[in-house]
This record gives structure tokens, C-alpha cells and sequence, in this order.
């Protein structure tokens, strides 16, 4: 099939590749470049790189608003666009202009955590369980039928970073396969249990030992690797990566043993850290350079 393709970050790659073997890919649209490192020099998009590297066309508007842009969209004739993280709204004549409509990679079981931050989110509440949705876009956040699922436990240690690597490589393999069998049955979504993944906040970062370790630590993994959770060792700021629950009572924020942090209730083990200007390191390297103080603010 002819398809659009559009998509930004690290997290859309696997899945332009997938379809790029398959079929027919006349064009992907990404984000513009942007400033970024040390000169702030313009940099392409995740995206925007790897369809170098296959040979495709790749276009970068601003916004879709105007006639012209979508006047240009329609003009490639697709079967279908796939959508994943591309960051634009799409309005409502480039949704109708593909022949079989415009598809989305979520990266949740919809309705649950519609919205910018669903990997996030999950690890936050406390889910035992997450995935990847097909969606059939309309106007609506996040709102559309769902034409197939895979699902995926969300393990004890397993933080954004570890989630957003697997969900990429289940959303790949599952939109190869329902662009392969197009068209599909597409089912509404069901009225209950709509929940929204706001964007993450850095308020949300520091952490507060007064929390259950429970809590304390999915704060953790979720924000593992970004924004990163975050406390006070002394006069210096100390991201926390990785962790697990361990035993252990005492007052919130005290160093138990090693790096065994004492919360509300229960106590978190740090598994991985990072100190100010520093790489990550597995906390039994951050210790042999780090005195840790009696407690953590």
C-alpha cells in the first residue's frame, strides 16, 4: 500500500522501518529540526534521520493548517496514514484524505491513559498491565475505534525507559501486521474507565520520603530516565533510576544501609543514580565516590 508516515521521536522509529519493508512509504512527515548540544545547532528528528538512511522523502512543515499543506498531503495518494508521536494536530482534511484514514500507535490499552504521557502514567498508578493500540484517528483526543491490541505485563523493576523500548517494538510488529490485513473492523471504545495521561510535570520530580515506598518508588521508575525523580544528598542534587522496594523502618529520607532509604512506610533500595554532571551508575559505584548523609531531603 502507498502510506504517509508521521512520527518524531526514538519511540516511532521501529515502526517506519517495519512499514518500509512492507509497503510503500511516499512520504514521512516529522517535527522540524531543532537547536539542540553544545553549538544548539539544528538536529533532524529521530525520524527525520532514519528516513534518510532508507532512502525516503521527508517533509517538516511548521503546522498543517493551511491549504497548501494540505492541499500537499492529499496529493500523495495514500492508502492510509500512520501516526506515531508526530506532535502536530492533525486537522480534519488530512484525517480524511488518506483513502483507508488515518491509523495511531498508542502507547496504552484505550481509554485508559488517552493523552501525552501514557508509559509514564502507568508506572505512576501502579498498573500491572499496559500495551499498544491501533486507533483510528478522529478529532478527538485519543478517542478513535480501535482496530487491534497487544498487551504486556509492566514488571516490578521496569521503568519508562524499559517500557517505551518494548512498547516501540510491539507497536512496530502490530501496525505491520493490520496494515497487512486493511481493511479491519474497527471497535468504539468503551464509555467507562476513560482515564488521561497529562503531560509530566517536573514539579512531579522531587521526591517525598514521607510517601509509602510503594509510591515512592514507581515515582522512580516512572520518571526514569526524564525528567528523572530527584532528591537532596547534602548540598547536591541526586537523581534516583532506578530502585525497588526493600525492608526496613525508620525516619523519612534516613540512610538505612547502603542505599536503603527509609520512606513513609517501608523503604526503597537504589538500584541506579546519577550524580550532578556525572553519567548514570549502578549505586554501588555512585557509593564508592559518594558519602551519603544520615538523611535525604
Amino acid at each position: 500500500m502507498r502510506v504517509v508516515f508521521m512520527g518524531t521521536p526514538d519511540f516511532s522509529v521501529p515502526a517506519l522501518r517495519a512499514i518500509a519493508a512492507r509497503h510503500q512509504v511516499v512520504a514521512v512527515y516529522s517535527q522540524p529540526p531543532r537547536a539542540a548540544g553544545r553549538g544548539q545547532k539544528p538536529r533532524p528528528s529521530p525520524v527525520h534521520r532514519a528516513a534518510d538512511e532508507l532512502g525516503l522523502p521527508v517533509l517538516t512543515p511548521e503546522r498543517l493548517k493551511s491549504l497548501e499543506d494540505q492541499a500537499a498531503f492529499a496529493a500523495h495518494g495514500a492508502d492510509v496514514a500512520v501516526v506515531v508521536a508526530y506532535g502536530l494536530i492533525l486537522p480534519q482534511p488530512v484525517l480524511d484524505a488518506p483513502r483507508l484514514g488515518c491509523l495511531n500507535i498508542h502507547a496504552s490499552l484505550l481509554p485508559r491513559w488517552r493523552g501525552a504521557a501514557p508509559i509514564h502514567r502507568a508506572i505512576l498508578s501502579g498498573d500491572a498491565e499496559t500495551g499498544v493500540a491501533i486507533m483510528r484517528m478522529e478529532a478527538g483526543l485519543d478517542t478513535g475505534p480501535v482496530l487491534a491490541e497487544a498487551r504486556t505485563p509492566i514488571g516490578a523493576g521496569d521503568t519508562t525507559a524499559d517500557l517505551h523500548d518494548r512498547l516501540a517494538a510491539m507497536g512496530a510488529g502490530l501496525i505491520a501486521d493490520v496494515l497487512d490485513r486493511l481493511p479491519l473492523p474497527a471497535v468504539p471504545q468503551a464509555p467507562e474507565g476513560v482515564t488521561y495521561a497529562a503531560k509530566i510535570d517536573k514539579a512531579e520530580a522531587r521526591i517525598d520520603w514521607t510517601r509509602p515506598a510503594v509510591e515512592v518508588d514507581r515515582q522512580i521508575r516512572a520518571l526514569s530516565p526524564f525528567p528523572g525523580a530527584w532528591c537532596m544528598a547534602g548540598g547536591e542534587r541526586l537523581k534516583l533510576l532506578r530502585s525497588r522496594l526493600a525492608t526496613g523502618e525508620g525516619a523519612p529520607g534516613q540512610v538505612l544501609e547502603g542505599f536503603t532509604i527509609a520512606c513513609g512506610t517501608g523503604a526503597v533500595e537504589i538500584t541506579q543514580a546519577q550524580r550532578e554532571g556525572k553519567r548514570p551508575l549502578p549505586a554501588s559505584e555512585i557509593l564508592l565516590g559518594l558519602e551519603l548523609p544520615a538523611r535525604l531531603d
